[in-house]
């Protein structure tokens, strides 16, 4: 069976969610969570955007898209940048809210310009895919690139695909392999197998 390349992030592949929430054992959700809605019900915006993600994932509480959403907005009001990304998923899975894709790239945009690698991840593959924005390979590239930049590992192995293959960007093997090994030193196992191929056709 032969090893076939893909970008992360397609409705078949879609890795990347909701980030993780700090430093919190499963025993311990409850009383963290109770906590966060104290903060979060006083307007502090990484409890409301904490909050979410227990939501989201039903750690602590039981698990609700629309909750989730009410405080991924209200932080991402706030400036939240991975509150942003998180609102911007939900948009464009319709968890919590009806699905709108337009919606969903406006707050992927105001994530990524803010610096979140998760909501730079999301805004490339909304341009990779054409999900709410006009089709763009060089747009997708440069918000892989500011994401791989900052250690994302699907990002980096998206970037590899693409100067593998020339999407948005001149082709570039020694590019392609760069971000593969970049990838696959975080253990990202398909990055890991597209590094030995290139490898083996730089050297052949």
């Amino acid at each position: 069976m032969t090893f076939r390349e893909k970008i992360f992030g397609g409705k078949e592949t879609s890795r990347t969610q909701h980030g993780e929430l700090p430093g919190t054992t499963v025993e311990d959700f409850p009383k963290t969570v109770k906590s966060w809605r104290k903060a979060a019900e006083q307007g502090d915006a990484e409890s409301q955007y904490n909050l979410g993600v227990a939501y989201a994932r039903g750690h602590g509480v039981q698990q609700n898209d629309t909750e989730a959403t009410k405080w991924y907005r209200k932080a991402a009001e706030q400036g939240n940048p991975d509150a942003q990304s998180n609102l911007g998923l939900m948009y464009q899975t319709g968890r919590g809210v009806p699905r709108d894709l337009s919606e969903a790239v406006k707050w992927f945009t105001k994530g990524a310009e803010q610096g979140s690698t998760l909501a730079q991840y999301n805004l490339a593959v909304a341009y990779y895919y054409g999900y709410g924005v006009l089709q763009d390979y060089t747009q997708a590239v440069k918000w892989w690139l500011k994401s791989a930049q900052q250690g994302h590992a699907e990002s980096q192995y998206n970037l590899g695909v693409a100067y593998r293959t020339g999407m948005g960007v001149q082709r570039n093997p020694n590019e392609a392999a760069k971000w593969y090994r970049k990838a696959a030193e975080q253990g990202h196992t398909d990055a890991q197998k597209s590094l030995e191929i290139i490898l083996r056709s730089l050297e052949a």
